[in-house]
């Protein structure tokens, strides 16, 4: 079974059970984002691939941990050999931190604003970051928004002030007011992710109320100015209710732009739970379409330096997968 297709069936399922030796130090958790408030999340890799899976004791994937890392991932009757990866902060390799674990908006697929989550203060941010400094290479930071998206964004400038020290690529994501690109850019940051989150204006108005679509275009756009050609990331949720040519539009659009597509399929939770996660078919289609936009656009995830496309873990990335 060649990585693409195996990867894809994984990420239809979306989750495994760990039997065998503890994992204890193996498992991510999230504060940001439709993982956010689960039991958490195993990175198992093959040489230099891998994949992202939720932790759930009655998934039809098997992960059996043999100790030290070493693993075999039991699925469809196959057995693979692999092995865990030790997250940094989040996921391996990067220290990726949430800044507030709340959030005044109410995304449908998210469950971040019925959590409660805290804001974390500079003091431990910078603590998160030097735990992890033997295992990191670069820094993430993503947030939600405490109070206002001016407040949020204000409180993020001040982090990376404190964050700029030690000397690692820096990436991040947050809501943006039309300024953010800008400022963010003046404090040496590398890479910025903005989210439009569905392949359509009116997909996106139902299930991100009170966000503005075409303002993320907007700074987007400002940003592809700013940071340059395949600095600039945007996450497209798969399983929305897109059509395939719909997403395929959305694709082209943004990597026309010189924006990197995160296409990252549908975790049922929030108002969403029970839906169906795309299918396995349906992800590797859409990976075509990724693989041939981004080539004819001249975009080469391989170089992205932070955050999620950094990572390959949660989808299928052309490049890397």
């Amino acid at each position: 079974m060649q990585w693409t297709d195996l990867k894809a069936r994984l990420l239809s399922v979306g989750s495994t059970r760990i039997t065998g030796k503890p994992a204890e130090m193996y498992i991510a958790r999230s504060a940001a984002g439709p993982g956010a408030g689960g039991s958490g999340a195993v990175f198992f890799a093959v040489g230099s691939n891998r994949v992202k899976l939720a932790l759930n004791p009655l998934s039809a994937v098997e992960i059996a941990h043999h100790g030290n890392g070493v693993a075999d991932l039991h699925f469809e009757g196959v057995i693979i050999s692999g092995r865990l990866l030790e997250p940094g902060c989040h996921c391996p390799d990067q220290a990726f931190i949430t800044v507030t674990g709340s959030c005044i908006f109410h995304c449908r697929y998210c469950p971040v604003p019925t959590l409660g989550g805290k804001r974390k203060t500079i003091e431990e941010i910078k603590g998160m970051i030097e735990a992890a400094w033997h295992r990191i290479g670069a820094i993430s930071i993503t947030s939600g928004v405490l109070e206002t998206i001016e407040e949020e964004e204000s409180y993020v400038l001040e982090v990376i002030q404190h964050l700029r020290e030690y000397n690692l690529p820096i990436g991040v994501s947050i809501y943006p007011t039309d300024h953010t690109p800008d400022r963010l850019r003046a404090l040496g940051v590398t890479e910025v992710k903005f989210n439009i989150e569905a392949a359509t204006p009116a997909i996106f108005a139902t299930q991100c109320p009170g966000l503005d679509y075409e303002q993320l275009w907007r700074v987007l756009d400002r940003s592809v100015e700013l940071f340059g050609k395949g600095r600039v990331f945007s996450n497209v949720i798969i399983g929305l209710g897109e059509t395939d040519d719909e997403m395929e539009a959305c694709i082209r659009r943004l990597a026309s732009h010189g924006i990197i597509p995160v296409l990252r399929p549908l975790n049922p939770v929030a108002e969403l739970k029970g839906n169906p996660r795309p299918t396995a078919e349906r992800l590797k289609t859409i990976f075509s379409i990724h693989e041939r936009e981004l080539k004819n656009a001249g975009l080469n995830p391989r170089e992205a330096l932070t955050m999620c496309t950094n990572c390959a873990g949660c989808d299928l990335v052309p490049g890397r997968d």
